[in-house]
């Protein structure tokens, strides 16, 4: 009996984004390009709700490249009225960017290529990436993730001790570090403060001895 393996055949745009991943690099601080990124959705059900809006900034060699940002919003059918106040996407507003969710997924990919994508509580952000990738009948994302939850929480440790309940939110986090909250719950004013956070807690993690940014990376088996 002969078997026939035959690599599935996926569309070009994700040829070309899973290209990027063929030689790898070890990530570091100094050398890496990291994708800091926030998304506003309709809601938190996976399954139901859809991505409104995708807001991104790179940070490379510990700075924030400000010519290197993202911004798009999603044209989508199904609408949550409740979380209008909280991202204020009205649900016939018209943005000159506005695409398709696929087109704008398509431009994210093409933007984001083999970045460490840094969110904050990203398993959320991820999730809802991963469920429009599995829409176009692609895989999920292949990028290394952090979560600057778990930088900020380990800038916390004192002794050997941690909450592992703590839920620390972005304003908790800018409360910390008196950050301005005017552009709150924007994508992209999310995307730049949670930038902010990971600039300053890894300048403190640094200070460790045994800072290793390996060890931030999530777990893929998660999403």
């Amino acid at each position: 009996m002969v078997w026939n393996f035959k690599k599935k055949k996926y569309p070009e745009f994700w040829e070309t984004y899973a290209s990027y991943f063929e030689q790898q690099e070890k990530k570091t601080l100094e050398r890496s390009r990291f994708v800091v990124f926030d998304t506003e959705t309709t809601g938190f059900d996976f399954d139901i709700d859809r991505i409104l809006s995708i807001g991104a900034v790179s940070v490379v060699g510990n700075e924030i490249a400000v010519s290197d940002a993202f911004e798009i919003y999603l044209k989508q059918s199904h609408y949550n009225p409740q979380t209008a106040h909280i991202h204020g996407i009205l649900k016939n507003t018209k943005h000159k960017n506005s695409s398709e969710e696929e087109t704008g997924i398509k431009e994210f990919l093409s933007y984001i290529k083999d970045a460490v994508l840094v969110a904050h509580h990203a398993h959320f952000d991820i999730q809802m990436i991963n469920q429009a990738l599995k829409r176009m009948g692609v895989p999920n994302l292949k990028n290394k993730v952090i979560d600057t939850m778990h930088l900020y929480a380990d800038t916390r440790i004192k002794s050997n001790f941690i909450d592992k309940q703590a839920r620390y939110s972005l304003d908790d986090i800018a409360e910390a570090y008196m950050l301005e909250l005017s552009d709150r719950h924007t994508s992209s004013g999310d995307a730049f403060l949670t930038a902010l956070i990971f600039l300053k807690t890894t300048i403190l993690l640094q200070e460790k001895r045994n800072f290793k940014l390996d060890r931030y990376f999530l777990n893929p088996n998660r999403f």
